[in-house]
């Protein structure tokens, strides 16, 4: 086999030496993970928590049940914090693997419709291992078992998935099974834990699963047993696999779950890891490129340069620099006095900026950070601009909103008014608001960078793939009408509220961003405008979340209308049964559906109407003021116009 690497290495990389072949190897040893007794690692340091996960007493639990009121439709991962070598690029060669690890499963108490909790059920979701290529991201809860976000992203994750409930969907064959699955949620082998005499389910016992890769025969197997006994004879899962296209030469490993509308506490207890994969060290070459070793040393010698210089050459050479120190100062000092009456503000670029607030991105940055603002780093567009995934140079992902020139062009926007808008902004320190990294103003662009967040925003939630449960859109609701209130206190307003412009973070909480910027004019009516305007748009996100549906059309019975208008027409005819969309079915809240409704609508009332403001917009949600009686429906102005939108105004309702 080793012979077989070196001779593929020579055939692809003919101007390379093969090298001398050596072997990398890794290995993790946890046999406990209280964070006091461990010896071989630093628990807190050595392994990375992400999304809803912890380190308790001497396991690590997936849910962090103390760390939320709902325990339902949580995910986490804990993963070694260093990347692993798992593959060969040269030879295309996986690395070989063994891991082994107990774990148990314990039913808490799950929450119903309304709130109230209910006796212990059977199930919860599952435990997987996982290999992934980054250190940052969690999948959806429920049957993803936080391994991935998105069906249709090419994402390369090996998983052994340890399944407690049974999805049809995904292809399940119960809810008590172990399959294995690559770049997908649905498992490619599967076998009954029942074949190996274990029950997930049992919540006195501790499991153990024994996980090996060979990458010479390229088979997997996979056994499963009670902890604290012997390895079983025969492998509960075995089958030939080439692990090659979903392996990345270097790759984090650790552990995925979730819980769905049934919850379990996922607790590993112990872990260890191996990996052995080949790597060819380069030989030094035997040839020397002279003419290369000359010109370098021509470009960065002395050698040969024997007479010296004269006495009117140095005259020469001094008068020379006087004149170019004399032009650099004059030039200088003319640039100077022209950049302090710039409305760019290009000299502040060169001072120091604290790492919490905002600075000025260079265009050139920006087109770096974003490949040339690639059209495969698009994270979505509208008539306001394009947003962006950019990678800074250290490494850290950015969301880059790039507003379109005919916007701009209209709108009559200058950088102070951008600055005075980013500097109100970054003054505001809140867990739901995206911080504002920085701005570019070159070139007539104008260039907004803010935080990223890989789950992605609210409306790829609400009309993805995944199910958004109901006690999950409740929250955000209210957590996105806190932020606003918070928002509003200061003086400020957000200016582009929509299920776009709002994220979830890791833990699924309410992240706003993508703030308006082209409304603001400083002024107290504008202000006030603006703060109407935040209303209605919450007003719209709370329909969009209790339909499900999106805000321009709705198609039925032979006919599409506003969702404005289809809210209005659902409420006056008491169609309760079209109140929570089919997604969420019975495990909506009826009572909760037809209050939100009521919130909505009356956010979509005239300002002389009746329209609330955010702090008893709040007071509703918390059930601590009753709403007004909605009045007859009104003719309304169901959108704003493109350009209004794009101002961030608040559309004009006629009564």
């Amino acid at each position: 086999m080793q012979n077989q690497m070196v001779a593929a290495h020579s055939l692809r990389h003919k101007i390379h030496h093969p090298g001398t072949p050596t072997y990398v190897t890794k290995k993790l040893y946890f046999p406990s993970f209280n964070l006091n007794l461990n010896p071989y690692y630093s628990i807190d340091q050595d392994i990375k928590l992400l999304g809803n996960a912890k380190v308790s007493e001497d396991a690590i639990q997936i849910p962090d049940v103390s760390a939320t009121a709902d325990p339902t439709y949580q995910a986490g991962r804990a993963i070694y914090a260093s990347p692993i070598r798992l593959f060969d690029p040269l030879t295309q060669t996986p690395a070989s693997f063994q891991t082994t690890f107990s774990f148990k499963f314990t039913s808490t108490s799950t929450f119903t419709s309304d709130g109230s909790v209910s006796a212990n059920v059977r199930g919860g979701n599952g435990l997987a291992f996982v290999i992934v290529p980054d250190e940052f991201n969690v999948g959806k809860p429920g049957p993803w078992l936080g391994i991935l976000n998105d069906a249709c992203d090419h994402y390369k994750v090996f998983a052994v998935e340890f399944d407690t409930s049974r999805d049809p969907e995904f292809g399940d064959p119960d809810d008590d099974h172990v399959g294995v699955n690559l770049g997908s949620i649905v498992s490619f082998k599967t076998a009954s834990s029942s074949k190996a005499n274990v029950s997930l389910h049992n919540n006195t016992v501790s499991h153990r699963a024994w996980i090996a890769y060979d990458s010479q025969s390229r088979r997997i197997e996979v056994h499963l047993g009670k902890d604290g006994e012997r390895k079983p004879s025969e492998p509960i899962l075995s089958s030939p696999l080439n692990l090659s296209p979903f392996l990345q030469e270097y790759m984090f490993v650790g552990f995925s779950a979730s819980t769905g509308s049934q919850t379990q506490i996922h607790s590993i207890l112990s872990w260890n890891f191996s990996s052995s994969n080949i790597a060819l060290l380069p030989k030094p070459s035997a040839k020397i490129c002279r003419k290369n070793v000359a010109h370098q040393v021509s470009k960065y010698t002395r050698i040969g340069y024997t007479a010296p210089p004269s006495s009117f050459m140095i005259f020469v050479a001094v008068i020379g620099l006087f004149t170019v120190a004399f032009i650099c100062f004059y030039c200088n000092s003319t640039r100077r006095e022209s950049a302090v009456s710039s409305v760019l503000l290009v000299d502040k670029k060169q001072k120091p900026t604290p790492p919490n607030k905002p600075r000025r991105y260079t265009i050139l940055e920006v087109f770096k950070a974003t490949r040339g603002f690639s059209k495969l780093e698009i994270l979505g567009s509208d008539h306001r601009g394009v947003s962006y995934r950019g990678t800074l140079p250290n490494g850290c992902h950015v969301t880059v909103k790039r507003f379109s020139s005919q916007l701009l062009n209209s709108s009559h926007l200058d950088s102070s008014r951008i600055l005075k808008r980013i500097n109100d902004l970054s003054q505001i320190s809140h867990r739901n608001f995206a911080r504002i990294r920085g701005w570019c103003c070159d070139n007539r662009e104008t260039i907004i960078v803010y935080d990223y967040f890989r789950n992605g925003s609210l409306d790829r939630w609400l009309y993805g793939l995944g199910v958004l449960p109901w006690s999950r859109r409740l929250k955000l609701i209210k957590e996105i009408a806190e932020a606003l209130c918070f928002l509003h206190s200061k003086g400020l307003t957000h200016g582009n509220l929509k299920t776009s412009s709002v994220f979830l973070d890791v833990n699924y909480q309410a992240i706003l961003g993508d703030y308006g910027f082209l409304f603001f004019l400083g002024k107290a009516k504008s202000a006030i405008a603006g703060k109407k305007g935040d209303v209605f748009g919450f007003g719209m996100l709370v329909l969009e979340a209790v339909f499900g549906k999106k805000l321009d059309l709705i198609g039925g019975e032979g006919e599409t209308m506003g969702l404005l208008d289809f809210a209005w027409s659902t409420y006056e005819r008491g169609k309760k049964g079209k109140m929570v969309e089919e997604k969420v079915g019975i495990c909506g809240n009826w009572e909760q559906a037809i209050r939100l409704l009521e919130i909505g609508l009356s956010c979509s009332l005239s300002e002389n109407n009746g329209r609330p403001c955010m702090e008893e917009v709040v007071q509703y949600l918390n059930t601590q003021k009753l709403i007004p009686k909605l009045p007859l429906r009104q003719p309304v102005e169901l959108f704003p116009t493109q350009s209004t939108a794009g101002l961030g105004l608040s559309p004009k309702l006629s009564t």
